[in-house]
């Protein structure tokens, strides 16, 4: 595996090292090993499968509070999203900035998300289906949503958005 942090300290885009040959490729698209080699988390307790049936389907942001934070590791086996992670750690750097990446299922990308980060994606394609691991049982009392067009955030959208739920849609901005 590949590891690329992005310009938010603590989160990685995971490529995979292909061995190719005339029947395809192999690639390994987990390791632990690997994981705690980076300092990453490499303990899940959930896999979880999203399936969006048109293009311009938003989702997100969504977090977990103190002391159920999440670790995530996005992958998109089918079609293609605009994956947005926002570092929500008032002590970072980064506080509040935001990073994207492209996931799909042609280029094998991962997104590993740590914990006290916000994460959101929008749909590229129709019928696309994302396959995620999480550190953390979900815990619904500490979830936590921040509007897709926050002003405190700015996120820039590649499409316009066709389909979001209400609670996406309409929670109030974001307060310190």
């Amino acid at each position: 595996m590949i590891f690329r942090e992005t310009r938010l300290h603590g989160a990685f885009v995971l490529e995979a090292e292909k061995l190719e040959d005339t029947r395809g490729f192999n690639a390994r698209a987990w390791c632990q090993r690997e994981l705690e080699e980076h300092g990453l988390v490499s303990k899940f307790v959930q896999t979880n499968i999203i399936y969006n049936k048109k293009r311009g389907t938003l989702r997100g942001f969504h977090y977990q509070a103190a002391p159920y934070q999440e670790t995530k590791l996005f992958r998109c086996t089918r079609g293609a999203i605009y994956d947005v992670i926002i570092d929500m750690r008032p002590d970072s750097p980064t506080y509040k900035q935001w990073t994207s990446v492209e996931l799909s299922e042609h280029n094998y990308r991962m997104l590993y998300v740590p914990k006290n980060f916000a994460q959101a994606f929008l749909t590229l394609e129709d019928n696309t289906e994302i396959n995620y691991q999480v550190s953390e049982f979900y815990t619904p009392d500490s979830g936590r949503v921040i509007r897709y067009n926050d002003p405190a955030f700015r996120v820039e959208w590649p499409i316009p958005i066709e389909v979001i739920s209400d609670k996406d849609k309409n929670c109030p901005n974001f307060e310190h």
